[in-house]
């Protein structure tokens, strides 16, 4: 398990889920509710404002600071790769781990990605079950594998 989780098994996984289409985030959402850990997960459908959110900017003054960051590359208003540069270029941000969660598999988009300090860049399946299933192993991995820094 998580060593930061060991020490306070009652807190959730905070999940900034930054994502426009409705249906990946109900799949999402089904996917961490059904997963072996508590989740507290936070939606936004654009990259404004996921970068509102993150910095804590009104309409989110009182919003949680994130563990992980789920973030698709096709945003209205501020791309993903535009939301990760902004959140890798940021101290008090550049340690949420990002996992870029897109439908896209063109090799530059992945190459992108990595360049920009992406965690990890996962792409979508399009089979309902699978990506459940790929929503679950993230979860399983940053809540019981990977040490997250505070």
């Amino acid at each position: 398990m998580n060593p930061r989780y060991a020490q306070h098994p009652d807190q959730a996984l905070s999940v900034l889920l930054v994502e426009d289409d409705p249906g990946d985030v109900l799949i999402a959402r089904e996917a961490l509710a059904a997963g072996r850990l508590s989740t507290d997960l936070h939606v936004v459908n654009d990259g404004v404002d996921a970068m509102s959110y993150l910095r804590r900017a009104e309409p989110y003054a009182e919003a949680t600071r994130p563990d992980l960051i789920l973030l698709d590359l096709n945003l209205p208003r501020k791309s993903g790769h535009e939301v990760l540069a902004e959140v890798k270029q940021d101290p008090a941000l550049r340690r949420i781990p990002v996992v870029v969660l897109t439908t896209s598999q063109a090799q530059e988009d992945v190459a992108k990605s990595y360049d920009l300090h992406a965690s990890v860049h996962v792409s979508k399946p399009a089979d309902f079950d699978q990506f459940t299933e790929v929503v679950r192993q993230i979860d399983d991995f940053f809540g019981n594998v990977a040490e997250l820094s505070d």
